[in-house]
């Protein structure tokens, strides 16, 4: 993933998809998939707000830059 600039818009697919590894899908899919846009956007606050405690993934948080990427797609509308 490239760094992104606050006026780029932020895409599932491209942005947003990538931050979530496949050991982080499999611990979530008793919930939802990470990797699927609906699953994400349905939880998308309770998602950010984990990610901003530190409590999700579970074995080590996001670099803030990750995490406002993440509050970023929810606040420009949660694209595909």
């Amino acid at each position: 993933m490239s760094m992104q600039g606050p006026d780029r818009s932020v895409s599932f697919k491209q942005d947003i998809k990538p931050l979530f590894r496949s050991t982080d899908r499999e611990s979530m899919t008793f919930a939802f998939d990470l990797w699927d846009v609906s699953d994400v956007r349905s939880n998308a606050d309770a998602i950010l707000a984990r990610l901003q405690a530190g409590t999700m993934p579970c074995d080590g948080r996001w670099s803030p830059q990750n995490v406002e990427l993440f509050g970023r797609w929810i606040a420009t509308g949660a694209a595909d």
